[in-house]
């Protein structure tokens, strides 16, 4: 299809500096097409605030708003949790967002006729085979722009400049110009001084962080909080009951006033490169300790040891864009079997950056104080000298045969 042809666009909009700019570029680009801005609204709270204004003045026809948050969580995130999925200790914040976001474009651009569909994601991350995955899926035969592999545009700097050239109102500066992605479930902060992983993050500076506040600032007294389970899915804080999302969210208060959930790490990227970040997930941190302190008591000890396994091909399989796809299917159906007994309530105590466990209860625990206890108890210490040679046994026809006793 050549350029001329495409007379609707349907653009993946966060209002941030990328998308900012793609609405203008588009329309010098294509013809002077019609742009449809669509946001998905994942739990960036105040980011979609004035959104539908800025977009119809650099040149969108209309803002199309839709509410993905309980999908991503429900869909997405409880069943990663379920499995305990982590990819290289990241929690794959940006990654369980994208798949619904790329669904839903690809929905709305097959619902409005559109010629293509456009994303603001670069030629060098992650989110531009996770988008296009998605809209591979849902609408096969829809072309894909991706201006930052077509446009001359090479840095942030670049993209301010073009900005300011079409009078493109911004959020940031050059100095604050960190490279973001906010959702309900966690913040990211890449570029500036964070490229050099020499550089300690400033957590302590102002406007920095914005989910919580760096462990040092955290309070001196400990929070407790309890979360109730039930099959591996969150059903209630502190006692009351409230869908998961709800939880997320009050979570993401708690542990960010705790200091909770801050990462900075260097990971591996799917498009070869190496790329260092700061994460703040205060929320789905205490989420996750606490589903896998459940799970110690609830799931025996073959099914956890090769959901650990698992979980390395789930985390992945999210990271890398596949989401809709069989195995996606296969693992989740596996996540949502091996938790039906993780049922039950866990208490922590959050200080100062740190996660305590203060106490596991569960209707199905597999622990029995009765067998473990140093005190006296039914089971036979006596049957282990018969255990232990038939599980040393082909240790000891080896040294017998090293000895030419055999």
């Amino acid at each position: 299809m050549n350029n001329q042809d495409i007379k609707k666009v349907v653009l993946a909009y966060s209002g941030g500096l990328d998308t900012s700019i793609i609405i203008p570029w588009l329309k010098e680009n294509y013809n002077n097409c019609e742009v449809i801005a669509f946001a998905a609204n994942v739990g960036q709270a105040d980011e979609l605030e004035g959104l539908e204004e800025k977009a119809l003045k650099t040149g969108a026809s209309k803002l199309i708003v839709a509410d993905l948050i309980d999908e991503m969580v429900d869909e997405i995130i409880v069943p990663a949790m379920k499995m305990d999925a982590k990819y290289e200790t990241y929690l794959l914040g940006t990654a369980f967002a994208r798949p619904v976001i790329g669904k839903k474009l690809a929905e709305i651009a097959l619902a409005e006729g559109a010629d293509a569909v456009c994303h603001g994601a670069t030629g060098k991350g992650n989110d531009q085979v996770r988008f296009e995955l998605a809209i591979k899926r849902f609408a096969p035969d829809m072309k894909i722009i991706a201006p930052w592999r077509e446009w001359d545009i090479k840095s942030r700097e670049q993209e301010i400049d073009y900005a300011e050239a079409h009078n493109i109102p911004l959020k940031i500066s050059r100095e604050t110009n960190y490279s973001k992605d906010k959702n309900l479930w966690h913040l990211s902060h890449e570029g500036l001084d964070l490229e050099d992983p020499a550089n300690e993050p400033q957590y302590e500076k102002p406007g920095f962080l914005e989910m919580g506040v760096s462990p040092m600032q955290a309070p001196d007294e400990p929070t407790y909080v309890s979360i109730d389970f039930e099959a591996g899915a969150p059903v209630a804080l502190n006692g009351e009951k409230m869908k998961a999302s709800k939880i997320i969210e009050k979570l993401n208060a708690i542990g960010g006033a705790n200091g909770i959930g801050i990462i900075d790490i260097v990971e591996n990227r799917l498009v070869g490169m190496k790329d260092r970040g700061v994460y703040e997930t205060p929320g789905g941190t205490i989420l996750y300790f606490a589903h896998n302190q459940l799970e110690m008591i609830t799931i025996d000890k073959d099914t956890l040891h090769t959901k650990q396994k698992l979980a390395v091909d789930y985390a992945d399989l999210i990271y890398n864009g596949k989401w809709y796809s069989p195995l996606q299917e296969a693992l989740t159906a596996f996540a949502n079997e091996s938790n039906k007994f993780v049922t039950g309530t866990v208490k922590l105590k959050l200080y100062k950056g740190n996660i305590i466990p203060a106490g596991t209860t569960s209707p199905y625990t597999l622990y029995s104080e009765s067998l473990v206890t140093f005190d006296e108890s039914d089971y036979d210490q006596k049957q282990a000298e018969g255990f232990i040679n038939l599980w040393g046994l082909p240790t000891q026809v080896q040294a017998l045969r090293e000895q030419g006793k055999l």
